[in-house]
């Protein structure tokens, strides 16, 4: 499962952000704490210093034996705690009010546990999937459950088959594709008409698949296609290492949702970057689902025989039909 570095590090600032802030709210608790009760000040800073003479008393014992004197400055630092305990509960503190309590005990807030991602950052990084998701697809009802076949024509046509019943297949090729993801299942192409659905069960894959950890970028072919072009050709005013990482992302992503390619402008150079996307991915074994307006051949047509053979080889087609369910929806309005 490979992880968005650009992701990965917004959760480690905002996990960051978070200790900071519990560091603050302590440091506000003890100010409090001290400012009412002086003596409480007073037996912390000589709990503190104790530890320090107990190690120098150990060492100089003078003939003692160090053991006596460790076991007498723990019986000081006791008796120091049971006042301390009292002036803090008669005065309406908890006595653990100023102690620093970890939110994740598992890693105690470091997000690691050795060199293995905690289960507290992980949940960060979701957080910031799900929101860099929410700004590109403006996730709303978009959900497996929320989708309908009830705009589909129920009418058989010729070979049979209604496109109801043929969208029926497709959702529950997306549904477990997005509930499996992972195993061996294909790359999609999903083709078809404006107004399909195929955004719709895109953004479905993506919610279900990205919610389940891996990390997922979903652009349309426009933006993908101008990031390269800003790359390859050093456009003034863009961070070059702004522009290598957003790539990376692309290239490197467990899963790439490439909507509506065929609305950009084609040339050698969009033809050459598509090509080494859906090539690098497929030989590294990376998921990618494209939606397109576009059937294979025309796919062929517009861009090359060897992008429409990966296509047909790597991907598995799945065509949308029926009528526009954004029109309809229009008409009924």
């Amino acid at each position: 499962m490979a992880l968005d570095g650009k992701l990965l590090r917004r959760a480690i600032e905002r996990l960051e952000a978070d200790n900071k802030r519990d560091e603050q709210a302590l440091e506000a608790r003890r100010e409090k704490v001290y400012s009412r009760l002086p003596r409480v000040r007073e037996i912390d800073g000589i709990i503190a210093g104790s530890f320090a003479k107990a190690a120098y008393a150990a060492l100089d014992a003078g003939g003692r034996d160090p053991a006596a004197v460790l076991r007498s400055v723990e019986l000081e630092n006791l008796s120091l705690q049971a006042e301390r305990a009292e002036l803090m509960s008669g005065a309406g503190f908890a006595p653990d009010c100023l102690t620093m309590k970890p939110r994740c005990e598992k890693c105690g807030d470091r997000g690691y546990v050795g060199t293995k991602l905690c289960d507290c950052l992980l949940r960060y990084y979701k957080e910031e999937q799900r929101r860099e998701l929410s700004q590109l697809l403006k996730l709303g009802e978009e959900t497996f459950d929320a989708f309908s076949l009830e705009y589909y024509d129920d009418r058989p046509d010729r070979d049979g088959r209604s496109p109801r019943q043929r969208m029926e297949v497709i959702y529950e090729i997306c549904l477990q594709y997005a509930r499996k993801f992972g195993g061996e299942r294909d790359n999609l192409f999903m083709t078809g008409g404006p107004g399909l659905g195929k955004t719709f069960l895109s953004t479905c894959i993506a919610r279900v698949v990205s919610e389940a950890g891996w990390s997922v970028v979903y652009d349309t072919a426009v933006s993908v296609f101008s990031r390269f072009e800003e790359a390859r050709f050093s456009r003034l005013g863009t961070d070059p290492e702004e522009l290598r990482a957003e790539l990376e992302r692309y290239m490197r992503c467990d899963l790439l949702i490439l909507d509506d390619l065929g609305t950009e402008m084609t040339t050698s150079f969009t033809v050459s970057a598509l090509y080494d996307l859906i090539n690098t991915r497929v030989r590294s074994g990376k998921k990618t689902i494209i939606s397109s307006n576009l059937s294979v051949d025309e796919v062929r047509r517009r861009y090359s025989p060897q992008i429409a053979s990966r296509l047909a080889g790597d991907f598995m087609v799945l065509s949308f039909v029926g009528r526009d369910i954004r029109a309809m929806k229009r008409e009924g309005a």
